[in-house]
Protein backbone atom coordinates (compact mmCIF):
# COMPACT_ATOMS: atom_id res chain seq x y z
CA UNK A 1 0.00 0.00 0.00
CA UNK A 2 1.83 3.48 -1.01
CA UNK A 3 -0.25 6.02 0.70
CA UNK A 4 0.55 6.58 4.40
CA UNK A 5 0.02 9.74 7.09
CA UNK A 6 3.34 10.86 6.54
CA UNK A 7 2.19 14.42 8.04
CA UNK A 8 0.91 17.32 5.96
CA UNK A 9 3.84 18.52 4.33
CA UNK A 10 4.26 14.79 3.15
CA UNK A 11 3.89 14.54 -0.89
CA UNK A 12 1.97 13.43 -2.11
CA UNK A 13 2.28 9.87 -3.73
CA UNK A 14 0.37 9.10 -7.37
CA UNK A 15 0.81 5.98 -9.67
CA UNK A 16 3.18 8.26 -11.84
CA UNK A 17 5.30 8.68 -9.15
CA UNK A 18 5.15 5.09 -8.00
CA UNK A 19 5.89 4.03 -11.47
CA UNK A 20 8.90 6.07 -11.38
CA UNK A 21 10.09 4.58 -7.75
CA UNK A 22 9.56 1.56 -9.39
CA UNK A 23 11.65 2.09 -12.31
CA UNK A 24 14.06 3.38 -10.53
CA UNK A 25 14.33 -0.16 -8.27
CA UNK A 26 15.12 -2.16 -11.31
CA UNK A 27 17.53 0.26 -12.59
CA UNK A 28 19.24 0.22 -9.32
CA UNK A 29 18.82 -3.66 -9.67
CA UNK A 30 19.77 -3.84 -12.84
CA UNK A 31 23.10 -1.85 -12.59
CA UNK A 32 24.12 -3.89 -9.64
CA UNK A 33 23.90 -6.81 -11.53
CA UNK A 34 26.09 -4.91 -14.54
CA UNK A 35 28.14 -4.18 -12.16
CA UNK A 36 28.67 -7.82 -10.38
CA UNK A 37 28.95 -8.95 -13.95
CA UNK A 38 31.74 -6.40 -14.60
CA UNK A 39 33.69 -7.17 -11.43
CA UNK A 40 33.55 -10.92 -12.40
CA UNK A 41 35.12 -10.65 -15.51
CA UNK A 42 37.80 -8.63 -13.86
CA UNK A 43 38.36 -10.92 -10.99
CA UNK A 44 37.53 -14.84 -12.11
CA UNK A 45 39.31 -15.75 -9.13
CA UNK A 46 37.06 -13.73 -6.03
CA UNK A 47 34.21 -15.90 -4.67
CA UNK A 48 31.25 -13.03 -5.19
CA UNK A 49 28.89 -15.30 -2.97
CA UNK A 50 30.57 -14.52 0.25
CA UNK A 51 30.83 -11.24 1.44
CA UNK A 52 30.17 -9.40 4.67
CA UNK A 53 29.05 -5.66 3.14
CA UNK A 54 26.98 -4.04 1.40
CA UNK A 55 28.07 -4.94 -2.30
CA UNK A 56 26.67 -1.60 -3.57
CA UNK A 57 29.07 0.45 -1.15
CA UNK A 58 31.86 -0.44 -3.53
CA UNK A 59 33.07 1.73 -6.10
CA UNK A 60 35.58 1.94 -8.66
CA UNK A 61 38.37 4.31 -7.92
CA UNK A 62 39.50 5.33 -11.37
CA UNK A 63 41.99 2.70 -11.85
CA UNK A 64 42.06 -0.66 -12.41
CA UNK A 65 43.69 -3.73 -10.68
CA UNK A 66 46.84 -3.38 -9.45
CA UNK A 67 46.97 0.33 -11.51
CA UNK A 68 48.09 1.21 -8.44
CA UNK A 69 51.13 -1.07 -8.09
CA UNK A 70 51.90 -2.29 -4.62
CA UNK A 71 55.51 -2.64 -3.80
CA UNK A 72 56.65 -6.84 -3.22
CA UNK A 73 60.66 -6.46 -3.18
CA UNK A 74 61.40 -3.39 -0.71
CA UNK A 75 64.47 -2.53 -0.60
CA UNK A 76 66.56 -0.37 1.91
CA UNK A 77 69.40 1.96 3.15
CA UNK A 78 70.84 2.76 6.28
CA UNK A 79 69.08 6.05 7.49
CA UNK A 80 72.44 8.23 8.09
CA UNK A 81 72.59 7.49 4.14
CA UNK A 82 70.01 8.94 2.94
CA UNK A 83 69.85 12.24 1.21
CA UNK A 84 67.14 12.39 -0.97
CA UNK A 85 64.72 12.82 1.80
CA UNK A 86 63.63 16.22 3.33
CA UNK A 87 64.00 17.01 7.53
CA UNK A 88 59.69 17.06 7.70
CA UNK A 89 58.55 14.71 5.34
CA UNK A 90 56.38 12.29 6.71
CA UNK A 91 57.10 8.77 7.17
CA UNK A 92 55.57 5.57 8.51
CA UNK A 93 57.65 4.14 11.41
CA UNK A 94 57.49 0.44 12.81
CA UNK A 95 59.98 -0.72 15.12
CA UNK A 96 59.24 -4.48 16.63
CA UNK A 97 61.02 -5.98 20.04
CA UNK A 98 64.22 -6.45 19.22
CA UNK A 99 64.24 -5.56 15.51
CA UNK A 100 65.97 -3.01 13.31
CA UNK A 101 63.75 -0.11 12.83
CA UNK A 102 62.46 0.66 9.43
CA UNK A 103 60.83 3.63 7.54
CA UNK A 104 58.79 3.78 4.78
CA UNK A 105 58.49 7.13 3.24
CA UNK A 106 54.97 8.58 2.59
CA UNK A 107 56.43 10.00 -1.30
CA UNK A 108 56.33 6.43 -2.34
CA UNK A 109 53.13 5.34 -0.24
CA UNK A 110 51.14 7.96 -1.98
CA UNK A 111 51.65 6.13 -5.32
CA UNK A 112 52.09 2.79 -4.10
CA UNK A 113 49.45 2.35 -1.00
CA UNK A 114 50.93 -1.01 0.38
CA UNK A 115 54.28 -2.48 0.65
CA UNK A 116 54.72 -6.03 1.83
CA UNK A 117 57.54 -6.38 3.78
CA UNK A 118 58.85 -8.57 6.61
CA UNK A 119 60.75 -7.27 10.22
CA UNK A 120 62.32 -10.14 11.41
CA UNK A 121 60.10 -12.95 11.23
CA UNK A 122 57.23 -11.16 11.13
CA UNK A 123 55.56 -10.82 7.92
CA UNK A 124 53.98 -7.10 7.50
CA UNK A 125 52.36 -4.89 4.88
CA UNK A 126 52.54 -1.58 5.29
CA UNK A 127 49.08 0.39 3.60
CA UNK A 128 48.28 3.72 3.52
CA UNK A 129 44.88 5.21 1.83
CA UNK A 130 45.41 8.99 1.14
CA UNK A 131 42.07 9.44 0.30
CA UNK A 132 41.37 8.62 4.33
CA UNK A 133 45.03 9.77 5.38
CA UNK A 134 44.64 6.18 7.24
CA UNK A 135 48.20 4.76 7.60
CA UNK A 136 47.83 0.96 9.10
CA UNK A 137 50.43 -1.25 10.30
CA UNK A 138 49.19 -5.26 9.41
CA UNK A 139 50.66 -8.70 10.13
CA UNK A 140 50.37 -10.84 6.81
CA UNK A 141 49.48 -13.58 7.93
CA UNK A 142 45.57 -15.31 8.24
CA UNK A 143 45.07 -17.74 10.13
CA UNK A 144 48.39 -18.79 9.94
CA UNK A 145 49.01 -19.18 6.05
CA UNK A 146 50.85 -15.63 4.31
CA UNK A 147 49.63 -13.36 2.30
CA UNK A 148 50.52 -10.47 -0.30
CA UNK A 149 48.54 -8.00 -0.65
CA UNK A 150 47.76 -5.50 -3.76
CA UNK A 151 45.42 -3.14 -4.85
CA UNK A 152 42.29 -3.61 -6.19
CA UNK A 153 41.05 0.21 -7.71
CA UNK A 154 38.09 -0.28 -5.51
CA UNK A 155 37.10 2.21 -2.48
CA UNK A 156 34.18 1.53 -0.08
CA UNK A 157 33.57 4.76 2.20
CA UNK A 158 36.45 6.45 -0.03
CA UNK A 159 38.75 4.05 1.38
CA UNK A 160 41.20 1.32 -0.14
CA UNK A 161 40.06 -2.12 -1.06
CA UNK A 162 43.10 -4.04 -0.67
CA UNK A 163 43.24 -7.40 -2.11
CA UNK A 164 45.14 -10.89 -1.47
CA UNK A 165 47.27 -12.43 -4.26
CA UNK A 166 46.62 -15.90 -3.39
CA UNK A 167 42.72 -15.61 -2.71
CA UNK A 168 41.85 -12.87 -4.49
CA UNK A 169 39.71 -11.75 -1.59
CA UNK A 170 39.20 -7.93 -1.13
CA UNK A 171 40.10 -6.53 2.23
CA UNK A 172 38.69 -3.09 3.70
CA UNK A 173 41.86 -1.33 4.42
CA UNK A 174 40.91 0.74 7.52
CA UNK A 175 40.20 -1.79 9.72
CA UNK A 176 41.35 -5.15 8.04
CA UNK A 177 38.54 -6.58 7.60
CA UNK A 178 37.87 -9.23 4.50
CA UNK A 179 35.26 -7.71 3.07
CA UNK A 180 34.75 -10.32 -0.18
CA UNK A 181 35.75 -13.67 -1.15
CA UNK A 182 37.29 -16.45 1.12
CA UNK A 183 38.49 -14.35 4.00
CA UNK A 184 35.02 -12.32 4.06
CA UNK A 185 34.62 -11.82 7.88
CA UNK A 186 38.47 -12.30 8.73
CA UNK A 187 40.49 -9.93 10.53
CA UNK A 188 43.72 -8.75 10.28
CA UNK A 189 46.11 -8.46 13.61
CA UNK A 190 47.29 -4.83 13.51
CA UNK A 191 50.93 -3.45 14.37
CA UNK A 192 51.91 -0.67 16.49
CA UNK A 193 53.70 1.09 14.09
CA UNK A 194 52.81 5.48 13.52
CA UNK A 195 53.49 8.68 11.15
CA UNK A 196 56.40 11.27 11.83
CA UNK A 197 59.04 13.14 10.80
CA UNK A 198 62.02 11.98 8.60
CA UNK A 199 64.35 13.49 11.12
CA UNK A 200 62.28 12.48 14.16
CA UNK A 201 63.18 9.03 12.48
CA UNK A 202 66.93 9.77 11.83
CA UNK A 203 67.75 11.12 14.51
CA UNK A 204 66.77 8.44 16.74
CA UNK A 205 67.55 5.57 14.79
CA UNK A 206 70.26 6.40 12.53
CA UNK A 207 71.55 3.00 11.67
CA UNK A 208 67.41 1.70 11.52
CA UNK A 209 66.64 1.39 7.39
CA UNK A 210 64.62 3.47 5.29
CA UNK A 211 62.78 2.47 2.02
CA UNK A 212 64.23 3.67 -1.24
CA UNK A 213 63.55 4.69 -4.09
CA UNK A 214 60.85 2.35 -6.10
CA UNK A 215 62.10 0.94 -9.24
CA UNK A 216 58.54 2.71 -11.13
CA UNK A 217 58.47 6.01 -13.57
CA UNK A 218 56.52 7.65 -10.40
CA UNK A 219 56.90 11.84 -9.50
CA UNK A 220 58.16 11.11 -6.31
CA UNK A 221 58.14 13.84 -3.54
CA UNK A 222 55.21 15.25 -5.02
CA UNK A 223 51.56 15.19 -4.02
CA UNK A 224 49.24 14.30 -6.39
CA UNK A 225 46.66 14.88 -4.04
CA UNK A 226 47.58 18.73 -3.33
CA UNK A 227 45.31 20.70 -1.37
CA UNK A 228 43.44 17.40 -0.30
CA UNK A 229 43.38 17.92 3.17
CA UNK A 230 41.44 21.54 3.36
CA UNK A 231 38.95 20.50 0.94
CA UNK A 232 35.58 20.31 2.67
CA UNK A 233 34.41 16.97 0.65
CA UNK A 234 35.74 13.36 0.77
CA UNK A 235 36.22 11.94 -2.83
CA UNK A 236 33.50 9.62 -3.57
CA UNK A 237 31.93 9.14 -0.29
CA UNK A 238 27.87 9.75 0.06
CA UNK A 239 27.92 9.13 3.48
CA UNK A 240 26.82 11.22 6.51
CA UNK A 241 29.51 13.57 8.08
CA UNK A 242 31.16 13.56 11.24
CA UNK A 243 29.08 14.55 14.39
CA UNK A 244 29.79 17.50 16.79
CA UNK A 245 29.94 19.80 13.53
CA UNK A 246 33.67 18.07 12.87
CA UNK A 247 35.33 18.75 9.37
CA UNK A 248 35.12 16.15 7.32
CA UNK A 249 38.38 16.66 6.61
CA UNK A 250 39.65 16.92 10.26
CA UNK A 251 42.38 14.29 11.29
CA UNK A 252 41.48 12.18 14.47
CA UNK A 253 43.16 10.02 16.54
CA UNK A 254 41.67 6.49 16.49
CA UNK A 255 42.44 3.91 19.49
CA UNK A 256 39.82 1.12 19.18
CA UNK A 257 36.41 2.47 18.80
CA UNK A 258 37.20 6.23 19.92
CA UNK A 259 38.59 9.05 18.20
CA UNK A 260 40.81 12.25 19.59
CA UNK A 261 40.43 15.08 17.14
CA UNK A 262 43.98 15.90 16.37
CA UNK A 263 43.60 19.92 16.87
CA UNK A 264 42.51 18.92 20.68
CA UNK A 265 45.70 17.02 21.24
CA UNK A 266 48.17 19.23 19.77
CA UNK A 267 46.83 22.22 21.75
CA UNK A 268 47.23 19.77 24.67
CA UNK A 269 50.29 18.86 24.12
CA UNK A 270 50.60 15.72 26.69
CA UNK A 271 47.28 14.16 27.78
CA UNK A 272 46.21 11.03 29.57
CA UNK A 273 42.62 9.70 29.09
CA UNK A 274 41.58 6.37 29.14
CA UNK A 275 44.62 4.64 30.19
CA UNK A 276 46.59 6.16 27.17
CA UNK A 277 48.46 9.20 27.13
CA UNK A 278 49.28 11.14 24.12
CA UNK A 279 52.03 13.33 23.02
CA UNK A 280 52.20 15.62 20.26
CA UNK A 281 55.48 17.42 18.87
CA UNK A 282 55.56 19.68 15.77
CA UNK A 283 57.59 19.50 12.63
CA UNK A 284 55.85 16.92 10.36
CA UNK A 285 54.38 17.97 6.88
CA UNK A 286 51.46 16.93 5.62
CA UNK A 287 52.30 14.93 2.63
CA UNK A 288 48.02 16.18 1.33
CA UNK A 289 48.68 19.67 1.15
CA UNK A 290 51.23 21.69 -1.03
CA UNK A 291 52.24 20.07 -4.45
CA UNK A 292 55.86 19.77 -2.86
CA UNK A 293 55.57 17.20 0.38
CA UNK A 294 58.20 18.50 1.99
CA UNK A 295 56.98 22.18 1.90
CA UNK A 296 53.73 20.99 3.56
CA UNK A 297 52.03 22.73 6.56
CA UNK A 298 53.12 21.17 9.94
CA UNK A 299 50.86 19.35 10.94
CA UNK A 300 53.09 17.66 13.92
CA UNK A 301 53.48 14.17 15.12
CA UNK A 302 50.87 12.40 17.39
CA UNK A 303 52.88 9.43 19.92
CA UNK A 304 50.48 6.65 22.17
CA UNK A 305 51.37 4.94 24.67
CA UNK A 306 49.76 2.80 27.43
CA UNK A 307 49.48 5.41 29.98
CA UNK A 308 50.93 2.32 32.71
CA UNK A 309 53.57 0.52 30.86
CA UNK A 310 54.88 3.19 28.06
CA UNK A 311 53.98 0.69 25.09
CA UNK A 312 53.41 1.65 21.63
CA UNK A 313 49.34 1.58 21.10
CA UNK A 314 48.36 0.67 17.74
CA UNK A 315 46.23 3.39 16.38
CA UNK A 316 45.45 5.36 13.17
CA UNK A 317 45.42 8.61 12.21
CA UNK A 318 42.56 9.14 9.93
CA UNK A 319 40.12 11.69 8.87
CA UNK A 320 36.97 12.01 10.77
CA UNK A 321 34.30 11.11 7.83
CA UNK A 322 36.31 7.97 7.74
CA UNK A 323 36.05 7.55 11.46
CA UNK A 324 32.48 7.84 11.19
CA UNK A 325 31.87 6.28 8.60
CA UNK A 326 33.37 2.88 9.82
CA UNK A 327 32.54 3.39 13.13
CA UNK A 328 29.22 4.87 13.13
CA UNK A 329 28.88 4.01 16.81
CA UNK A 330 32.28 5.36 17.79
CA UNK A 331 33.16 7.51 20.84
CA UNK A 332 34.15 10.97 20.21
CA UNK A 333 36.30 12.28 22.69
CA UNK A 334 36.01 16.05 22.42
CA UNK A 335 36.49 17.02 26.56
CA UNK A 336 38.03 16.14 29.69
Amino acid sequence: MLSANLGQNAPKVTLRTAGRAALALIFLGASSMAQELTWKLEWPNTDFSNFSVDLSEIMSGGVPKDGIPAIDHPTFVIADLETSLAPREPVMTLELDGEVPKAYPIRYLLWHEIVNDAVGETPVAITYCPLCNSAVFFDRRVNGILRTFGVSGKLRHSDLVMYDRETESWWQQAVGEGIVGEHAGDVLDTLPGWMESWDEFKTRNPEGLVLTKPNFRRRYGINPYERYDLSTKPFLYSGQGPPHDIPALSRVVKVGDRAWPLERLRMAGELTEHGIKFFWTGGQASPLDTQIIAEGRDIGTIRVHDAETGENIVHDLMFAFAFHAFYPDGEWILEN
